[in-house]
């Protein structure tokens, strides 16, 4: 039986390296079975957390109404939750920090959200892997404390103009990332 899986995306570029990534594994996951719903947050208007703390005081995940409202319902139904991106100035684009940090509306909200996957998908234009630490250690340490299994990671460095993912392998490893939801 499939799962339900949310994506995620970060980058503002359409044509870009972690798009065609992103697609490349949700053609793959919907081969599989998975139903896949799709948010790119680059192209939605969401802002940051303001700790307010009334989070579900209004009935949505977040008192201030932006998209974030739409993405809640379903990462709370989602069985699992895949983010991708490239790497912006060494850490994660600012385009999905603000879905990223509204997360914890859910917390606050008192919603389960534990036993979920989480997986991240993420490319950078520098050739040294340890670029990527900028946004993998963030996500797999969220992932640690929402109670989430990390189901994999796909980084690929040495990518910067679109097109250049086609280069490597990176399409390939986030098909098969979909194996392992």
């Amino acid at each position: 039986m499939g799962k339900k899986i949310v994506v995620i995306t970060g980058s503002p570029r359409r044509n870009g390296n972690s798009f065609a990534m992103t697609d490349s594994f949700i053609r793959a996951a919907e081969a599989k079975g998975h139903e896949i719903t799709r948010f790119d947050a680059a192209m939605m208007k969401i802002g940051g957390c303001h700790a307010c703390e009334t989070c579900f005081k209004t009935g949505k995940a977040c008192s201030f109404d932006d998209d974030f409202n739409k993405i809640a319902p379903a990462i709370l139904e989602a069985d699992a939750i895949v983010f991708t991106m490239p790497v912006y100035w060494y850490s994660i684009p600012s385009q999905i920090k603000g879905v990223i940090d509204r997360i914890y509306s859910l917390v606050v909200g008192g919603k389960n959200i534990a036993g979920k996957e989480c997986a991240l998908i993420a490319c950078c234009e520098e050739d040294d892997m340890t670029v990527l630490d900028g946004v993998r250690i963030p996500i797999e340490r969220s992932a640690a404390l929402n109670k989430w299994k990390m189901a994999g990671t796909v980084l690929i460095p040495g990518v910067l103009n679109a097109g250049d993912i086609y280069k490597t392998d990176g399409c390939q490893q986030a098909a098969a990332l979909a194996d392992k939801i």
